[in-house]
């Protein structure tokens, strides 16, 4: 059954197909749809930001994960039946050049895989868009659903994987199915980024395995992810600071692992180190 979308009331299927005019979405009812690892890696080697971005959002390279988004993306949290649910994975969002990069584990299944952005219609994009909003990185504190309004200045939003894996746990295999999107879309926007905060152990993880991979030199010994821990790592053209920065969990927000002057102290350094 096809549902109104909750800001502009037209009506889409759910999952949401490409090209159907989704706000924001990137894609086309031809964007190339890679189906395993190996058509990962290969469509994965474009130079364009925006065609990346596209071929990000049709991927169905693994079984677990596709069944997991469409299956949620029909059945629904109670909370949202009344509306369509994006259903496809995640890609990056924010400014194409960016200074600073914020990079998470992998999409809300009812967060980023209801709305189709990144950190988005939950209670840690509540959290983490109030402070990039105090600091300045934000237009609007709020970041409900795509096409609300929404801009980044001068940050970028990416997740190690792309698709809302059950209990929040990606395997081994699917992320690493999901390195060559995450690796490429890195590799296209270093040249203008100087800080990256690291959002969690396991995409501090995999940002270090990539930036290593694409030609970064990590410190000895090999850094340890921790709360406000800083690095920097010397990149092909220069060199970038990465930042560790516990997640903004309902788990961590709740018990006082994290604060909001905590968070808006690690964003702050981001943007002193950025030049903002």
């Amino acid at each position: 059954m096809r549902l109104p979308h909750p800001f502009t009331g037209e009506l889409f299927d759910s999952p949401v197909p490409a090209g159907t005019g989704w706000p924001e979405d990137p894609a086309g009812r031809r964007t190339p749809v890679a189906r395993d690892a190996g058509e990962v890696l290969e469509l994965a080697g474009t130079d364009d930001l925006a065609e990346l971005t596209a071929r990000v959002s049709v991927c169905r390279a693994c079984p677990r994960l596709v069944g997991w988004r469409e299956d949620v993306a029909v059945s629904k949290r109670k909370s949202f039946a009344d509306q369509p649910y994006w259903g496809r994975p995640i890609a990056g969002w924010g400014a194409p050049d960016p200074r600073i990069l914020i990079v998470g584990l992998a999409p809300a299944v009812h967060g980023g895989n209801r709305t189709g952005r990144v950190f988005t219609g939950d209670r840690s994009g509540d959290w983490l868009f109030a402070s990039l909003h105090r600091l300045g990185l934000a237009n609007q504190p709020t970041s409900v659903h795509a096409g609300d309004g929404l801009r980044l200045i001068g940050a970028r939003m990416i997740a190690a994987v792309r698709c809302a894996p059950p209990a929040n746990k990606p395997s081994p295999d699917e992320r690493d199915t999901c390195n060559p999107w995450f690796r490429r879309e890195l590799e296209l926007v270093l040249p203008t980024t100087r800080a990256i905060v690291c959002l969690g152990k396991f995409g501090f993880d995999v940002l270090l395995n990539a930036l290593q991979e694409i030609g970064g030199t990590l410190p000895r010994p090999r850094p340890k992810f921790g709360h406000a821990a800083e690095y920097v790592v010397p990149v092909p053209g220069g060199e970038v600071t990465v930042i560790g920065s516990f997640h903004p969990s309902q788990q961590n927000t709740f018990t006082g692992k994290l604060t909001e002057p905590m968070q808006d102290a690690v964003l702050a350094r981001a943007k002193t180190l950025a030049g903002l």
